[in-house]
């Protein structure tokens, strides 16, 4: 019988765990609207001629980036990539749940207004699935690389360690989903280009205040658990 103690999991990492797992699930559900947020419709009109718009998830998707950063900058790069990868299990699971819920036969008493609009929102082609599951994985696994690399060589300026490992990770990011879920469908390349420019700027603009905010926010969890350990 091992009667070693279980070593204690620091209250930033569990909160950020449960956060980052809400975070994934409802990303796929969110990207169903298209938004056009200041500043993203002035840029797409000085730079491409016309507004641009990104898809709703993204916002999830970018709390999952700052997330994986902060444990990063608190928890070393190893302990990042263990949580990117346990979130391929709920990200994975509320997919199959959804399938199941849209084979399951739905109630006579249910309009059928609301059916519709429930399985046109839940709905998605086996290609959009895939370039979402391979673009997580590959794109937030990439920005704890880029953001660890960056912090040792520079353990200061998390500002700009953030905004460069975020923007980088978000251009591979829509190369591999659009390319997956779209390539052959119709031409992707403006698609491209408008989804990899939006990003960008909204990865400059709020994911390094994010990270900044969780960073001292996880701080404040574990300095005030080690304050209670010690009395």
């Amino acid at each position: 019988m091992n009667d070693t103690p279980a070593r204690p999991i620091q209250p930033s990492l569990f909160a950020f765990a449960v956060f980052y797992g809400g975070m994934v699930c409802i990303a796929g559900v969110l990207g169903n609207k298209q938004i056009a947020p200041w500043p993203i419709t002035d840029i797409g009109q000085v730079i491409m001629g016309r507004p641009l718009a990104v898809e709703a998830g993204i916002f999830a998707f970018l709390l999952l980036v700052a997330t994986s950063s902060a444990v990063a900058e608190l928890h070393g790069r190893e302990t990042a990539n263990r949580l990117v990868l346990i979130g391929f299990i709920p990200l994975i699971a509320s997919l199959l749940l959804t399938l199941l819920v849209l084979a399951v036969p739905a109630s006579s008493d249910m309009q059928p207004d609301r059916l519709a609009a429930f399985e046109t929102m839940m709905k998605g082609t086996p290609r959009i699935w895939i370039g979402g599951i391979v673009a997580y994985g590959t794109s937030t696994l990439l920005n704890v690389a880029i953001f660890s690399r960056l912090r040792r060589e520079s353990g200061r300026l998390l500002f700009l360690r953030s905004a460069i490992a975020s923007m980088t990770s978000q251009i591979v990011d829509t190369l591999i989903f659009i390319t997956i879920a779209f390539y052959g469908v119709f031409p992707i390349g403006e698609l491209l280009l408008g989804q990899m420019l939006a990003k960008v700027v909204l990865s400059a603009i709020l994911v390094p205040i994010v990270i900044m905010l969780l960073v001292r926010i996880g701080r404040r969890l574990d300095g005030a658990r080690a304050t209670l350990n010690g009395l």
